[in-house]
């Protein structure tokens, strides 16, 4: 059984008119691994509205961070839009998720983390704490977006690769040419090896694990393309390459 815990808004950082951050502090919030996600919510009408977001922060921080989009058409996200610095916000106790780092086969020793959209929240997760740069000794981050204003966090990144020089980091936009990312999807560079071209580094089912969060279309495809290269779904009965998660 999960509790709501009363947090306050520390900051809402708006990367553009949709795309948002929210920090938020709430005393005593219970550990968790980096990967996984809880439930954040507001009091609407006299009832509390609730939805499901992955956790942004590391575990030593002492903030809890969410990142999200605005559905225009949502109950929640646009007032979660509009919150203030010191408003109030609900986080469930209860966090969870098998997106983690532990679910990650031993023989893995290589580590690409796929995302669209917001999809990349757990992965900011997992680059911030110790054990992926203790565990892998290579990692890339690929993030999929429809433009490039919408790579957010791309400077963090970019310190964490000079500080760790063991990430790279691949940038798609699908809608508008730049000089710097892959134009398209990224099952599409997979299927034609273009992904693994940029990265310079070959994608080999004996010591790969490619981890996906976001668009369920894009997790499909990519499942599909990457099984004609010998790669197949992990899981606890049958450890495979490929751990997904849903983002909606």
């Amino acid at each position: 059984m999960s509790n709501w815990l009363a947090g306050k808004v520390i900051e809402n950082h708006h990367w553009s008119d949709k795309l948002y951050s929210l920090k938020v502090k709430v005393e005593n919030y219970p550990s968790f691994t980096p990967g996984q996600f809880t439930r954040i919510g507001l009091k609407l009408d006299d009832k509390l509205v609730g939805r499901p977001y992955s956790l942004v922060n590391s575990p030593q921080a002492d903030y809890l961070e969410f990142y999200s989009i605005v559905v225009e058409e949502g109950e929640l996200s646009p007032p979660l839009h509009e919150l203030e610095e010191g408003d109030t916000i609900y986080v469930s106790d209860l966090v969870t998720g098998f997106l983690v780092l532990d679910e990650v086969p031993q023989e893995h020793t290589k580590i690409w983390l796929m995302a669209t959209g917001t999809g990349l929240g757990p992965f900011l997760s997992m680059l911030g704490s110790n054990e992926i740069w203790e565990r892998f000794e290579s990692i890339v981050l690929v993030h999929g977006v429809r433009l490039a204003s919408e790579l957010t966090y791309a400077d963090y990144v970019k310190e964490l690769m000079v500080k760790h020089p063991t990430l790279q980091y691949v940038p798609f936009v699908s809608r508008e040419e730049t000089d710097f990312a892959i134009n398209g999807r990224i099952p599409a560079a997979l299927q034609n090896n273009e992904l693994e071209q940029k990265a310079g580094l070959k994608m080999d089912p004996a010591d790969t694990h490619i981890m996906l969060c976001g668009n369920p279309a894009m997790l499909k495809d990519v499942q599909e393309v990457m099984a004609d290269k010998g790669f197949q779904r992990n899981r606890r009965r049958t450890p495979g390459h490929i751990t997904t998660e849903n983002y909606w």
